[in-house]
């Protein structure tokens, strides 16, 4: 369903998306294997997820990734702080407009779900 892909990650977004994202390293010597998920696919389950308070497992499947893909590269993002650069990079260069606002409560509610997860593990003793 390409049109709520492009509904959730709007051309504008994505492009800034892409200037944050570190490069992805696909190592397969032995070949073979899945192709790999689209990252604006994964992009849009993970914004349908933080905007809709969905659990990973109840992702519909029309992004086109599995939930564990999602998940996987939610967390590696993440570790990459990409949703802050993200976040940065849209206060740069959309400022105060109105596309801009939709974007900016968008990676704000991806950063909330991503630091209650961290606070609480942050908050749980080690063994």
């Amino acid at each position: 369903m390409p049109g709520l892909v492009e509904r959730l990650v709007p051309d504008e977004l994505w492009e800034l998306f892409r200037e944050v994202v570190p490069p992805t390293v696909v190592r397969r010597p032995q070949g073979g294997g899945r192709r790999r998920a689209d990252d604006r696919e994964v992009l849009a389950a993970i914004v349908f997820a933080a905007v809709t308070d969905c659990a990973w497992r109840q992702l519909p499947p029309v992004f086109g990734a599995c939930w564990p893909t999602v998940y996987r590269r939610f967390v590696e993002w993440s570790q990459d702080r990409v949703w802050t650069r993200l976040h940065r990079l849209c206060q740069e260069r959309l400022g105060e407009r109105e596309h801009s606002e939709w974007s900016r409560r968008a990676l704000d509610s991806i950063r909330r779900r991503g630091t209650r997860a961290g606070a609480s593990r942050a908050e749980t003793p080690s063994r």
